[in-house]
């Protein structure tokens, strides 16, 4: 399990020279040979200047060297121009905790750097996730999905992921169960008592949609029975109460996803509206004609038309991470993308169509090395997974509350304090502003400045109510039991005459996408719902990955931690009768 990173910069005097530290030649080795595949000299000299950078953007006039960025991103100081040339490589970084001045927004202001530029901890991340450079023909990155030796389960933490964290239970509430008790926790959920067609349902469409335990139904109904009221704006008791359940559930996202200060936590009204504020924000202010942005392609079509509806506004270029035929990312095609026009870097946590978890810390950490801001869309990771996002040093997370058994139409974004301090506004409103004349509007810090109208009060409440559950399940100990569950299902699914799996990644969380042969993926939904039994077919908004495997569509069977054997042997017992029957 890896060592969780501290968020707290090193004071300059205890920052190591970049000679100095052990693993140095490994990371320059690496940003020389990324340097050469972009066309940049591996010298020393480090050109300055804003003035070559596309539209709404500040860029160096001239490109960088390697080791100038290794050295930039080691010492964790502001970049310096050589003697005789003026201006920095980059704006100067911005710490988070850093004070920082409301200041009028335009799409002329400087790109705020991605990341704290930690020093050793940067280089102790690139060399623990294994890159090695072999020579300066080629970038060597070992396989990110090998299982082989010691097991490293994504729910476990590891060298490509976050350290777990097993939250503790909210105060008030009674302490985790001791043992995973899946048919008590089962009696939690009204939904799953009922019969569909004579059967008991079978619910196995969960990367669509979570139910929701009776806590969550109890705590947005009383809230609606009680406490029903404006937030921020009155001074009587309701609004008091609304309020503090209100900024209570922030605080309870916050500790959910690790992040540094509840101000980091914007309420949206799910991962898609996230991602769109951030294609709105950050993109209108720091993208620009030619600048690139990089997705993959497992991406849901959420993490693709925003992007493509600002490159057709700005002129921007989307660059795609390709995959193979289990379904995981390329990384050594990932590191080849990255030059000196990309500013953003927007990739799923887990991919919803194969299941496949991707190589998070990898990812990010060949990006911030270049000084690349980087968005991870954790719609299908944060039901699964221990989130951190201090440890994972993301600049933005983004996350729907109905994935993770709360309401819909509720959910939140994360972003890096001093980079929410840089974004403009996106809708504009009541409550997001300080003051408003003809002349001028003065807008809310963050988060309130991303927040306009009146929220989805008693979504949030329940989006806390639900996080308050899975705190007192235990997040790692959910995770540990899903994936036992799938690695019982897969081949007792794998065994089925003419089935085939779609994403045999090494590394996956609770989706099993597959095909039958002979049998329309609508045939074999129907079939399910017949038996009682909820599946999703279609292509799952995720079109780029179904085509990569030459299909439209799959039949997707998703797990959950109230699914049990049962459920999934009603699945199997199901497909065999329709092969039986045919």
């Amino acid at each position: 399990m890896s060592d969780a990173v501290t968020t707290e910069p090193l004071p300059p005097a205890e920052r190591p020279a970049i000679h100095e530290h052990p693993h140095t030649d490994v990371v320059v080795s690496l940003f020389r040979e990324i340097a050469s595949r972009a066309g940049m000299p591996a010298t020393p000299s480090i050109p300055g200047g804003p003035e070559s950078a596309g539209a709404g953007t500040s860029a160096p006039t001239g490109p960088a060297s390697a080791d100038g960025l290794v050295a930039g991103a080691v010492s964790g100081s502001q970049s310096v121009s050589p003697a005789g040339e003026s201006g920095p490589l980059s704006p100067p970084p911005v710490h988070p905790g850093s004070d920082l001045e409301l200041v009028e927004t335009d799409n002329s202001a400087d790109l705020p750097v991605s990341f704290d530029p930690r020093g050793p901890e940067v280089l102790k991340s690139l060399h623990e996730s294994g890159l090695e450079a072999k020579g300066i023909d080629a970038v060597s990155v070992p396989h990110p999905y090998d299982t082989s030796g010691q097991p490293d389960y994504y729910f476990l933490g590891g060298p490509m992921r976050p350290a777990a964290r097993d939250h503790p239970p909210t105060r008030g509430l009674p302490p985790p169960h001791a043992t995973f008790d899946v048919e008590a926790i089962r009696r939690d959920f009204p939904a799953l008592q009922q019969r569909i067609h004579g059967h008991p349902l079978v619910y196995l469409d969960n990367a669509a949609t979570t139910q929701k335990p009776q806590a969550v139904i109890d705590a947005t109904s009383h809230f609606y029975a009680r406490d029903n009221a404006p937030v921020h704006r009155a001074a009587y008791e309701l609004a008091e109460r609304a309020t503090t359940a209100f900024e209570n559930a922030r605080e309870k996202v916050r500790e959910f996803l690790g992040a540094k200060d509840k101000k980091e936590i914007v309420f949206t009204r799910g991962t898609t509206e996230a991602i769109n504020l951030v294609a709105n924000t950050f993109g209108r202010k720091f993208i620009g004609e030619g600048d690139e942005i990089v997705v993959s392609e497992l991406e849901h079509h959420a993490n693709i038309v925003p992007w493509q509806l600002l490159s057709g506004q700005t002129g921007a270029v989307i660059k795609v991470i390709p995959i193979n035929d289990r379904g995981e990312l390329i990384l050594e095609e990932y590191a080849k993308l990255l030059g000196p026009r990309t500013k953003l870097v927007s990739v799923a946590h887990v991919s919803n169509a194969l299941g496949t978890v991707n190589p998070i810390e990898q990812i990010i950490g060949l990006a911030h090395a270049q000084g690349i801001h980087v968005l991870i869309d954790g719609a299908q990771s944060a039901p699964h997974i221990p989130i951190n996002v201090q440890a994972l040093d993301a600049d933005f997370f983004a996350f729907s509350g109905h994935k993770i058994f709360g309401p819909t139409g509720i959910g939140a974004l994360y972003g890096k304090s001093h980079l929410l301090e840089a974004l403009p506004p996106w809708q504009g409103g009541g409550h997001m502003i300080k003051d408003v004349r003809f002349e001028k509007t003065v807008f809310q810090h963050p988060p309130e400045k991303f927040e306009a109208g009146t929220p989805d009060i008693a979504g949030a409440v329940g989006l806390g109510a639900a996080i308050d559950y899975l705190f007192k399940i235990g997040i790692p100990a959910l995770a540990a039991y899903e994936h036992s569950l799938l690695e019982y299902a897969t081949p007792l699914l794998q065994a089925i005459p003419g089935l085939k799996i779609i994403g045999t990644a090494a590394n996956k969380a609770s989706v099993l996408s597959f095909i039958l042969d002979g049998h329309p993926n609508e045939e074999i939904a129907k079939h399910f719902d017949r038996r009682g039994i909820a599946v999703r077919a279609g292509h799952h908004c995720a079109l780029p990955a179904q085509r990569h495997f030459g299909l439209e569509s799959t039949v997707r069977p998703s797990l959950a931690f109230y699914n049990n054997k049962a459920d999934v042997d009603a699945l199997v017992q199901a497909l065999h009768s329709l092969i039986k029957n045919k």
